[in-house]
């Protein structure tokens, strides 16, 4: 990629707010060079630590720390960069930054230093998200797999996919353009093995980047029933902590409650909900109401019963008030009262896990069973962090492959089984940046932090 040329310098405080030991500016740009000399005195040589001076306008010290200096193209953005390492003070950080501005930077926008990387050619589009998500990493699993990515290992594996399909478009339209060759390429037994390879190729990838996007976003877990059936209880279970108020009188919770926790690196994001019942309590039913709502955004429901009491009516109609294209299971709790085995059963198309929330037993079970229904893996070594558009690029890749193959051995249409391909590939370059808009760029790197 063409290096970015950049008109003016940017500068932003690259630690978070608040106090601490150390602080960082970044100042990135053209004028680079220039304000270093009248902040510093002198242009650090490239790549070395200095202990010095940060000046004001007047010649006075605004803080002593260490300035590094980095020439283009060998820094972060691929233009000059300086970075001031000073004391950890809101004011310190910004009688710094303001200096900056009266040397002619101009604040950073959210992800504007990424972005210049990005545009310099110092990394494609999938590595500098890895960056954000790297920072906003929930789980050790997470922060490895974002490290994978930010070092290249899903974008090698796109390229991989890509190889093979421009080598097969290369080769169709090859055969298109210069038909006095006279081979009939569309009944050519390479051309179905290839077309095979790169069929099986996207179909690893797209697996691949599901557990990638798992690993990102977690699952979205809604936990409904009755009052007083164990809900708030299976949360804190789940949370190894006291999250909700647990209480023998029905309808304590009233509102929407919270919880993000981890299942061996996927991100489980439990909402408890108020009971489900008719109630007078205009508080309550407003609680209910959201309850509601929150079965909507939920990947899963979990339907909460007391085994220990009769309930088919009950189930019946709490599964009647369920959203059609969101799966649930349902919870037997309170096995320890009613002596069932902890287990899961098949029953009528869905699974019933049989738990005590109280004494543990089964909810090893249950955990296992929320990995299973989302198609969740142990994260490995090869395992990298993948966002809803990567994902939805390969699946738009992917059914351009499949059309391209049913082009090729249905209709015999060489023209449009090259068509198929090359929006394929569109699709596929869309991921590293290869093939962006800028709409798509500033809807990307405005998400990042200021200063990153």
């Amino acid at each position: 990629m063409a290096a970015h040329e950049a008109v003016d310098t940017i500068a932003a405080v690259a630690t978070p707010p608040g106090r601490g030991g150390v602080a960082i500016v970044r100042v990135s740009g053209p004028a680079v060079a220039v304000i270093g000399r009248e902040i510093l005195g002198k242009l650090p040589k490239p790549r070395y630590a200095l202990l010095t001076e940060f000046c004001g306008g007047d010649g006075q010290a605004l803080d002593q720390g260490i300035a590094l200096y980095f020439s283009a193209p060998h820094s972060f953005t691929g233009e000059d960069v300086l970075e001031l390492q000073g004391h950890g003070g809101p004011v310190v950080m910004d009688l710094l930054l303001a200096r900056l501005l009266e040397l002619g930077a101009r604040l950073a926008r959210p992800g504007e230093f990424s972005e210049r990387a990005f545009l310099n050619g110092k990394l494609d589009l999938a590595q500098a998200e890895a960056i954000a998500d790297l920072i906003e990493s929930g789980s050790q699993a997470a922060a490895r797999s974002a490290l994978r990515s930010l070092q290249g290992a899903f974008s090698a594996r796109v390229r991989d996919v890509l190889t093979v399909l421009i080598d097969l478009r290369s080769f169709v339209e090859a055969a298109i353009d210069f038909p006095e060759e006279e081979i009939d390429f569309l009944d050519d037994p390479g051309l179905n093995k290839r077309c095979d390879k790169l069929l099986k190729l996207i179909q690893e990838l797209l697996a691949s980047t599901e557990q990638g996007c798992l690993l990102r976003n977690g699952m979205t877990l809604a936990l409904v029933g009755r009052p007083n059936v164990g809900k708030s209880s299976l949360m804190n279970c789940l949370a190894q902590r006291d999250t909700a108020i647990v209480s023998a009188t029905p309808g304590t919770t009233r509102d929407l409650l919270r919880e993000q926790i981890q299942i061996d690196g996927l991100p489980l994001h439990i909402i408890d909900t108020a009971g489900l019942r008719h109630s007078e309590d205009e508080v309550e039913s407003q609680g209910i109401a959201r309850a509601r709502a929150a079965m909507e955004e939920a990947d899963r429901v979990l339907v909460v019963i007391d085994d220990s009491e009769d309930h088919p009516k009950v189930v019946d109609e709490i599964l009647a008030e369920l959203p059609q294209a969101v799966p649930y299971s349902i919870v037997r709790n309170k096995i320890d009262l009613s002596g069932r085995e902890a287990g899961v059963v098949e029953n009528n198309g869905h699974q019933e896990i049989a738990l005590s929330v109280k004494t543990g037993d089964g909810m090893g079970l249950l955990a296992e069973h929320l990995k299973t229904c989302m198609g969740y893996q142990t994260p490995g070594d090869s395992t990298f962090i993948a966002r809803r558009r990567h994902l939805d690029a390969i699946h738009s890749a992917h059914q351009h492959i499949q059309q391209a193959m049913a082009q090729l051995k249905v209709n015999k249409a060489g023209e449009l089984m090259a068509e198929e391909l090359r929006l394929g590939q569109q699709a596929l370059s869309e991921i590293t940046g290869e093939y962006s808009s800028d709409d798509l760029l500033g809807n990307i790197f405005s998400s990042f932090c200021v200063g990153k």
